[in-house]
């Protein structure tokens, strides 16, 4: 049976076959000498790349050893165990004189520095000694000052008379003290404090106490979404109190077309309270379910 139905089977089986055969047809044209020229021409390239790469860096490597042997030279510096005779070469790579250039500029440079610093070394030893002159004046500043007495507040004192030159009168005025107090001033001055005093009282009981004053926001809440809101702020609004005064309102939606009523109003603490105000606004039960206060300020 799998022999029969091989047979209606449609396979080239013998493919490998023409395929060799084809492979050869197309050597025996071309040559198989060809494609292996053609590598060993491609190898012997690159091995010519690497060899002349490698020259490069041992020429560049020699290159440098010379530079760093002839630099101590060049700088006039012997190398140990190293001869400074005649024979001695500052090696091919080195040019002294662009290094003898950049030495003498640093030079230079360390000159101006240095001046720099002698000047700054002199500009603070004047600061010193300015500074310890100062210092040795002070004491005696301090001795010579006169010393001041308490003055009170209360009291004016009126500056004193010209000098005069006799010897006398220079004895009367230091008899006389200008800043002592008698009774008589204490007298005065006790007398006008407790004056200034009595009328600050005055003062103070007309002045008009500060009215205390509260931000209240209340959310007011109907029984259903039937409810005529337009007619319920109408009741609440129709709330008049002495000290009470309403404000704006809005309508905010709570849930399955229920919405609450948000009004505020300012109120006096002392002529009105919330538990009053609640009242006044449940007793409208046909329209009203809650009252609640969403915020509360004072002013």
């Amino acid at each position: 049976m799998a022999t029969n139905f091989l047979v209606h089977e449609k396979i080239w089986f013998d493919k490998f076959k023409y395929d060799d055969a084809e492979r050869k047809f197309y050597e025996q044209m071309n040559g198989p000498v060809a494609g292996s020229s053609r590598q060993e021409n491609g190898a012997s390239v690159i091995l010519r790349d690497i060899a002349r790469a490698r020259e490069n860096i041992q020429k560049s490597l020699a290159g440098l050893k010379a530079v760093l042997l002839g630099l101590p030279e060049a700088l006039g510096l012997a190398a140990p165990g190293a001869s400074s005779g005649p024979g001695a070469s500052s090696g091919p790579g080195g040019d002294p004189s662009e290094l003898v250039i950049r030495i003498a500029s640093l030079e230079v440079e360390n000159q101006s520095l240095r001046g720099v610093v002698q000047d700054l070394q002199q500009a603070v030893s004047k600061l010193e000694a300015r500074l310890s002159a100062l210092e040795k004046s002070l004491p005696a500043h301090r001795a010579t000052a006169p010393q001041t007495q308490h003055v009170s507040p209360m009291r004016q004192v009126e500056p004193p008379a010209r000098k005069v030159a006799t010897a006398t009168e220079d004895d009367e005025d230091d008899d006389i003290d200008l800043f002592g107090s008698d009774e008589e001033g204490d007298k005065e001055a006790a007398r006008l404090r407790e004056e200034r005093l009595r009328q600050y009282a005055e003062r103070k009981a007309k002045k008009p106490a500060p009215v205390a004053k509260s931000s209240i926001l209340l959310d007011v809440k109907p029984w259903d979404d039937e409810t005529d809101m337009a007619q319920l702020e109408a009741c609440v609004r129709s709330v008049q109190l002495d000290g009470l005064t309403w404000g704006g309102s809005k309508l905010m939606p709570v849930g399955y077309g229920i919405h609450k009523l948000q009004i505020q109003c300012v109120v006096e603490d002392d002529k009105v309270g919330t538990d009053l105000l609640e009242e006044e606004i449940t007793k409208f039960e046909e329209h009203v379910q809650s009252v609640d206060i969403a915020a509360f300020n004072k002013i």
